[in-house]
């Protein structure tokens, strides 16, 4: 049986990007409210690389925009949270 790597790494890429709903989850509950830690946007920006790597190599169209455009808003939401500390 021939081992997929790119499979592999799909999966991979999507374990990265559900890590972030478990950071978050746990952030939440260790304040007993509604937390979104920067460690949540940090995931989302490297499991979104991944995923969109993931599908150009695929040539998926629909995944490899979506993937492109999230990238802006977790950017825009690191920005708005790095002037927050300010």
């Amino acid at each position: 049986m021939k081992i997929d790597f790119l499979v592999l790494f799909g999966f991979f890429a999507q374990f990265v990007f559900f890590l972030r709903f478990v950071v978050q989850w746990l952030a939440s509950e260790k304040e007993k409210k509604s937390v979104i830690p920067m460690s949540f946007w940090y995931l989302s920006i490297i499991g979104s690389i991944l995923i969109l790597i993931y599908a150009v190599k695929r040539h998926d169209p629909v995944f490899s925009v979506a993937q492109f455009l999230a990238l802006f808003i977790y950017l825009r939401n690191i920005i708005l949270r790095k002037k927050q500390k300010d």
